[in-house]
């Protein structure tokens, strides 16, 4: 059914926790503002950061902007590389690959940081099409990137394309895309919130993908 299987990066293929958080503690020392606990800090693993800084912390949207600067000179330095492969996740890939599928990267974060941090890891060559995130605000939604991607394609028909994510951003992405859409459990989305969002199904590891789509 599916050709097309459109991936995530941040909590679906690899663990950056680390980085943003540390890169996100940085932004709001350098702003002048408490930083919160690591539960909040988590929450901004997946949403555009304009709109985390002043969701998850409040603070003024001109401050927010201030905030992603801060926050892209740490992750650029260091923060980005603060990451880690999700176990099972090579093998996934070669799976999928190996049955046909077309892999391509969705992602939000800015195509300036996925793309060195799929090299970094040896996972750029799996992905036939990388698409992020501009460093504006042009294209920082996911259904954006999601968008920019299916016309990358040449706009492949829709029920042939799975959007595969940890977050409800990822599922509401596709779904008003019109795809279908893939919540996993092993990233920072709970099964409440992808199911809340609508996903098509859900995976809680990675062979577990495999084996709903062989």
């Amino acid at each position: 059914m599916y050709q097309h299987l459109l991936f995530d990066l941040d909590g679906t293929l690899t663990d950056p926790a680390e980085g943003i958080t540390n890169s996100v503690k940085y932004a709001l020392q350098k702003l002048g503002y408490p930083v919160p606990d690591m539960s909040t800090l988590l929450r901004f693993i997946g949403p555009p950061l304009y709109e985390s800084f002043q969701k998850i912390t409040g603070i003024p949207e001109e401050e927010s902007f201030r905030g992603v600067t801060y926050y892209r000179e740490y992750f650029s330095d260091q923060g980005m590389f603060e990451n880690a492969v999700i176990p099972g996740i090579p093998e996934l890939l070669d799976t999928l690959r190996s049955q046909g599928f077309h892999l391509h990267i969705a992602s939000a974060k800015p195509e300036v940081y996925v793309i060195p941090i799929l090299q970094h890891f040896g996972l750029d060559a799996y992905f036939e099409v990388i698409g992020a995130a501009t460093l504006g605000t042009e294209r920082t939604h996911k259904d954006e990137v999601i968008a920019y991607v299916l016309e990358q394609l040449g706009e492949p028909d829709r029920r042939e394309v799975l959007m595969i994510g940890d977050r409800d951003n990822d599922i509401l992405g596709a779904k008003a895309c019109g795809v279908d859409s893939l919540g996993v459990l092993f990233g920072y989305g709970s099964r409440e919130e992808l199911t809340a969002a609508g996903a098509d199904m859900i995976a809680s590891a990675p062979a577990e993908i495999a084996k709903l789509l062989g």
